[in-house]
Order: C-alpha cells, then sequence, then structure tokens
C-alpha cells in the first residue's frame, strides 16, 4: 500500500497498483490504515499501571517486565499457560516472529491471529 503524505502528515491510503501482493487492491483495514497513524489516542510510549493510574516506562523496562511476568508465569504454570494473539497490523515478518516465539520459546502451539477469522 502507499500512504499520501501531506506536509509531514499521513493523510490517505492508496493501493499500490504495481505491486503483485493483493493484486493492486486493499482490504477495508488497508484502506484506513491511515486514520489511526496520527489518532491522539494512539499510544506512542509504553505504560504500566501504577495503583488507579498508568506510568509511561521506558521500551527497555516495559521489554524487560513483560519478559519476567511471562517468565514467571511459564515457570509456576508451565509453557501451556502462556499463548499469544496477534494483529493483522503487523506485517508477515513480525507475525512469524511472533508465532516463532510463542512455539519456540514456550514449547507450544498457542498462538492464533485476529485475521484468520
Amino acid at each position: 500500500m502507499l500512504l499520501k503524505v501531506v506536509d509531514g502528515r499521513v493523510v490517505d491510503t492508496l493501493p499500490d497498483r504495481e505491486s503483485v501482493v493483493g493484486n493492486g487492491h486493499l482490504c477495508i483495514k488497508g484502506w484506513s490504515a491511515h486514520e489511526f497513524v496520527h489518532h491522539p489516542d494512539r499510544l506512542t510510549h509504553p505504560l504500566v499501571k501504577k495503583g488507579d493510574s498508568f506510568e509511561q516506562i521506558s521500551w527497555e523496562d516495559a521489554i524487560s517486565l513483560a519478559a519476567e511476568k511471562f517468565r514467571e508465569i511459564a515457570e509456576q504454570y508451565g509453557g501451556d499457560a502462556v499463548g499469544g494473539f496477534s494483529s493483522a497490523k503487523c506485517t508477515n515478518e513480525e507475525n512469524y516472529l511472533f508465532q516463532k516465539l510463542i512455539r519456540a520459546g514456550f514449547q507450544n502451539n498457542n498462538v492464533d491471529h485476529c485475521a484468520r477469522l
């Protein structure tokens, strides 16, 4: 897909007519992809819940915290207690790496994807 940018802001999504992927067509998610890029509700930093509110933390701290929690769950309940549900907004490569993490890292097949529906 092609993103139309005006004054540094993504304002529209267009199909890439020269691409063999999708034969130059877009699905509904592709047509509306530009709408979330600059949305005011879009999260741009990781947040952690502290009491009743959320605080911004660094990406390094967020990844470390997530890894620690996954490790604790897997150690206490076994690898089958961990699973993953991925997004159609991810690339094929990102989804491949994600399913590889679940299958190889936690030794199970508890992985799914919302586009499968």
